[in-house]
């Protein structure tokens, strides 16, 4: 950010470092690619899975598995990141991510898929967690900003193309490409990550919680165990499930004593002291139940219940989605210009019971303009109370809590996201059975064909005589709508608890999270200082710098434009600035400088020597209290985070800001490069 004399050497060489940044972020972006498709992708292929490999009562768990997985490994991704080097992390991820995707795309049955899918996502968390924080690494914090629009766009894409390019990739070669298909993306980006990332070294050494991880992912299976197989596999009273669940019970409370004693916790019980914190954890929990469990079971109902293709069937899902994104980016914007959030987890929760209710409604019959309405119903729900639960949960917790509290929020709603998986799976089965028996009971059919086989393989249906197969159907219909009938109450209870969240005023730190945080399911691993510098950089984009230009003169008790007073911190830091080169070497406007130069020339700011402008006495006084109203400004951003006593890296972040924004004392002219406020 200093003015400097032209050098087409060094210019050629900053446009190559850019270069090389803009490969590697190109690669990490096809990494997180891969992990956030994995997430949706599969759904719409599930009901041909099924029907190819057998096992319907499991087929929650080939989404459930990934989901574990890699809510399990995503914290020591992240610290093994911090301790061992990224770029190597990262390209393990990758590894064992394909590894896992072709094995997933050779799966002979069912449990085999189950376990390569776990493999899977002990891969894809990895590349969630390390791609982003890969991103912290080699981009600035002024220009964190624009990159992580770019994160956000590629998750909302996944989100849409997930369902759309599942049901192609299943009807048109098979389903096993919706797992192929990783290879050769995963390839280039391990080839692009080899040769052109560069990372600085920056070693940070942690106690890892292997066993307080170990314990509760132990704890999240053992329950989502007993939700899955109980009443289908085993009765809820048999030996099997009253173990599970006692083992359950057994673990929760050896995580408990384990995370008390440790000293980097997974999960700090001292959160749930936390009035907000545990309540956004608890409805981010209902939140992830409701979505995950019904993104999973709507392909299956279209595709057997209405016989639309894999690949209608992912067009069809897209209302919800659209809606899903469409509220949870306004309700997000919305929060951070008013500070006023409370109704949105209040009307999310809300609109979600009553997209469920509105789910439970649809048949065998129904048109597709009425189950188009009731998807975008039921995905506007999720939307408006998925942005904000973040957000609040950041606004409600001292900074040396911020990121694992962030943390925190995002992994109930994954260990949510599972349980509704499971539990939705759970009722579907139990409740296909009885209805499948009480549909064909009576009834001559082919040979071969039972309520049994029709579970394992609906493509049985097709086969039915014409008069019995309306009753197959409808039994389908019912037995998957009657899981959004049950899931309604948990809602409903999620919309109870939000009465009881206080509306503390927000910090000015606290914007809108980044879709990482808000869409996949899976929990992301930041620090505190990466969400106050992903926050913070807003202040890089053209508007915000000059917002920061205009707090900093009123600050300082000065009626000047805004580019006057970045003119004088300019020369402040380098002694002098030619107006002219200093237009050709940034973005502002020649008249806008022209109209800074003029302003401070005429109240005596800085003298002229030849081209150049040098500060005067009074210029000199002016730009050290814009300098201190400079710094004060994006502390108080940070409210009552700025303490005494504050963290160090908190304070080094300010400054590196400070130095980012509107210029660092500590460089030298010949050492930087030209750039502008906006």
């Amino acid at each position: 950010m200093a003015l400097d004399t032209y050098d087409p050497a060094k210019d050629a060489r900053a446009e190559h470092v850019s270069g090389n940044v803009l490969v590697s972020i190109g690669a990490l972006l096809l990494g997180l690619l891969l992990a956030a498709l994995d997430q949706t992708i599969v759904s719409t292929a599930l009901p041909t899975i099924v029907s190819d490999l057998g096992g319907l009562e499991h087929l929650s768990w080939v989404v459930t598995a990934y989901l574990l997985a890699s809510t399990a490994a995503t914290p020591l991704w992240g610290k093994l990141g911090d301790q061992y080097g990224r770029k190597k992390l990262f390209q393990t991820a990758i590894v064992v991510f394909l590894i896992g995707s072709a094995l997933c795309g050779m799966a002979q049955n069912m449990p085999q898929l189950i376990g390569y899918r776990a493999l899977q996502g002990l891969g894809g968390g990895g590349l969630l967690v390390l791609s982003m924080a890969i991103v912290g690494d080699i981009v600035p914090p002024r220009e964190r900003g624009r990159y992580q629009g770019l994160f956000g766009a590629v998750f909302g894409a996944a989100s849409v193309l997930g369902p759309l390019l599942g049901g192609l990739l299943t009807e048109h070669l098979s389903w096993r490409w919706v797992f192929y298909v990783n290879l050769p993306v995963g390839v280039v980006a391990l080839a692009v990550i080899a040769t052109a990332l560069q990372i600085p070294r920056r070693v940070a050494h942690h106690v890892i919680d292997y066993l307080g991880t170990f314990l509760i992912a132990a704890v999240a299976t053992c329950l989502v165990l007993v939700a899955s197989l109980g009443g289908t596999t085993w009765n809820w009273g048999s030996p099997q499930i009253i173990g599970l669940a006692v083992l359950g019970v057994v673990l929760a409370a050896a995580f408990v004593a384990v995370e008390r004693r440790a000293a980097e916790p997974v999960l700090p019980l001292a959160l749930f002291r936390i009035r907000t914190f545990t309540l956004s954890a608890v409805i981010s929990f209902i939140v992830g139940f409701a979505m995950f469990g019904a993104m999973t079971y709507l392909p299956t109902f279209l595709q057997v219940v209405h016989g639309v293709s894999p690949t209608m069937s992912g067009v069809h899902m897209l209302p919800m989605v659209i809606g899903l994104l469409l509220s949870s980016t306004t309700s997000g914007q919305i929060v951070s210009r008013t500070g006023r959030w409370k109704v949105f987890p209040l009307a999310g929760t809300a609109v979600t019971a009553i997209g469920l209710l509105l789910l439970h409604r649809l048949d065998e019959n129904s048109p597709t303009a009425v189950m188009s309405v009731y998807f975008f119903v039921f995905g506007l729900g999720l939307g408006l109370v998925m942005q904000v639960l973040v957000l609040i949960v950041q606004n409600a917790v001292s900074y040396a809590d911020l990121g694992v509290a962030t943390s925190g929020a995002t992994f109930f709603r994954s260990i949510g996201a599972s349980f509704g998986v499971a539990i939705f799976g759970t009722v579907f089965a139990s409740r296909l059975g009885d209805k499948l028996a009480d549909a064909l009971r009576g009834v001559r059919l082919p040979p071969g064909a039972t309520a049994d086989t029709l579970k394992a393989d609906p493509r049985g249906i097709a086969a039915l005589p014409p008069s019995v197969r309306p009753a197959a159907l409808h039994a389908f219909a019912s037995a998957i709508t009657d899981v959004f009938l049950y899931a309604a109450p948990v809602a409903l209870l999620g919309f109870v608890l939000a009465w009881f969240l206080k509306e503390d005023r927000l910090r000015g730190s606290v914007t809108a999270p980044d879709a990482s945080e808000t869409i996949p399911p899976n929990p992301v691993e930041r620090s505190s200082y990466d969400e106050v510098c992903r926050a913070l950089s807003v202040l890089g984009t053209r508007e915000g710098r000059r917002e920061i230009y205009r707090g900093i003169t009123e600050r300082a008790g000065y009626d000047l434009l805004p580019a006057a007073s970045w003119m004088l911190l300019r020369i402040r830091r380098y002694g002098s600035v030619e107006p002219g080169v200093l237009a050709e070497r940034t973005d502002l406007p020649m008249r806008v400088v022209l109209a800074a130069e003029r302003q401070i020339e005429e109240r005596h700011l800085v003298a002229r020597a030849g081209l150049e402008l040098t500060l005067t006495e009074s210029g000199r006084a002016a730009a050290e209290r814009l300098a201190k109203a400079r710094e004060e400004s994006l502390a108080e951003l940070l409210g009552d985070w700025w303490q005494p006593g504050r963290s160090i890296d908190l304070t080094q972040l300010v400054k590196d800001l400070t130095g980012e924004l509107c210029g660092s004392e500590r460089e030298r002219p010949h050492e930087a490069a030209v750039t502008g406020p906006a």
